[in-house]
């Protein structure tokens, strides 16, 4: 089966700027992400849990987009705009699809 080259972006960010980051994607032509809820990890401040949380607001979520290679330097821009001035990761790899057209 054929295969057509992409890029993986994993975009980790806190709950409450979810709707700023997929409003600032979706502006920048983004068409399709998906939203995962971080359960817990460790950075530079440490170990971190939602164990325990009530609300959203101390909380993290991952947005996942594949796109195609052409697209990335405006999906990072867009990305960037939101996530430069809180507490995020922005991650890129390489990939493969099976359906290039759907990206």
């Amino acid at each position: 089966m054929e295969t057509h080259k992409a890029k993986r972006v994993a975009i980790i960010i806190e709950a409450p700027m979810e709707r700023r980051l997929t409003d600032a994607l979706t502006g920048a032509g983004v068409t399709g992400f998906s939203i995962l809820p971080v359960l817990g990890g460790s950075g530079r401040s440490g170990l971190w849990s939602r164990e325990g949380q009530v609300g959203r607001a101390g909380g993290m979520i991952q947005v996942v987009c594949i796109i195609r290679p052409d697209r990335l330097d405006t999906l990072l821009d867009a990305a960037f705009k939101v996530v430069e001035r809180h507490i995020g990761v922005v991650t890129v790899s390489d990939c493969e699809v099976l359906r290039a057209e759907r990206f």
